[in-house]
């Protein structure tokens, strides 16, 4: 086992973990961490990778050979060649002086790789006062039940052909985020339900795929959605609208829970919050 536990766990500030990312509180263990090393030399996707629903092969892997691991702090390289290519150190540990050291061994890294970004990850706790960067959330559903939103959204299928005709245009303008990739997935056929609000017989946002899929300890868990509302028909409460629908069908479908990283102070953050979810620290990411 390369990993000592007693010294990691106390550095874990956040359930977050290299090429994997948010995790339950109660899957974060040192197998956990251990299965990304033995990922990096096979270079398959772990079966509880949130990432292999889509296929392909795992692209971003842990540098196993340059990890620092001491009692203080930990340091855990990741490479990914997708575009120009990065090195992300993730820099685990309570002194902020963590930060410099991994940012020194990112951009040795990032040099040695041959690419062209070297980012520096540190996890914060969910104590962390004027946050920045990316909260993470959990929504329990074995707490409170998730009640069916009234509200003009649907699974794409089921609405008219005419409707589901307007779902192109709309992934097209909300392509940045991630919209595009998620029709390609739609029309592949490699993906789960997709829920969408429609006014007027147009498609004005979306949510999914609506997948359900055990986590690293067997528990089911609601995966990430893509989610997305056209600017022009904000402010009628169609994310609130589409986001409980979503929440109403991962409970439905057996999920006890769903992990989301919403960006600081941003609309879905704020949503979030107000639904009453549990904060469980934060990322910030910064250049090397």
């Amino acid at each position: 086992m390369f990993f000592r536990w007693d010294w990691l766990r106390p550095q874990l500030t956040a359930p977050i973990v290299p090429t994997l990312g948010p995790v339950h509180p109660d899957a974060l263990t040192v197998g956990i961490f251990e299965d990304t090393l033995r990922a990096a030399d096979t270079g398959d996707f772990l079966p509880y990778d949130k990432d292999r629903r889509w296929g392909g092969e795992k692209d971003e892997k842990v540098l196993r050979e340059d990890v620092v691991h001491q009692p203080e702090h930990t340091l855990i390289p990741t490479l990914t060649r997708r575009g120009r290519g990065t090195v992300k150190v993730f820099a685990y540990g309570l002194r902020d002086t963590v930060v410099d050291e991994a940012a020194e061994l990112a951009a040795k890294l990032a040099a040695a790789h041959d690419v062209i970004n070297a980012r520096v990850v540190r996890p914060l706790g969910p104590e962390t006062t004027h946050p920045r960067g990316t909260r993470i959330q959990l929504k329990d559903f074995t707490t409170a039940p998730c009640p069916a939103p009234d509200g003009p959204v649907r699974p794409v299928t089921a609405w008219p052909t005419a409707v589901q005709d307007t779902f192109a245009p709309f992934a097209e303008a909300m392509a940045g985020d991630g919209l595009a990739f998620l029709y390609t997935q739609m029309q592949a056929g490699r993906c789960g339900p997709v829920l969408a609000a429609a006014i007027e017989d147009r498609i004005v946002g979306a949510i999914g795929p609506m997948e359900v899929r055990a986590d690293a300890i067997g528990c089911p868990q609601l995966m990430p959605q893509y989610f997305a509302v056209l600017p022009e028909a904000r402010g009628q409460g169609l994310g609130r609208i589409l986001w409980r629908a979503a929440m109403h069908w991962g409970q439905s479908h057996g999920a006890a829970y769903q992990l989301l990283q919403t960006e600081v102070d941003g609309p879905s953050d704020r949503l979030c919050q107000a639904e009453g979810l549990t904060s469980l620290g934060f990322t910030h990411t910064t250049a090397a």
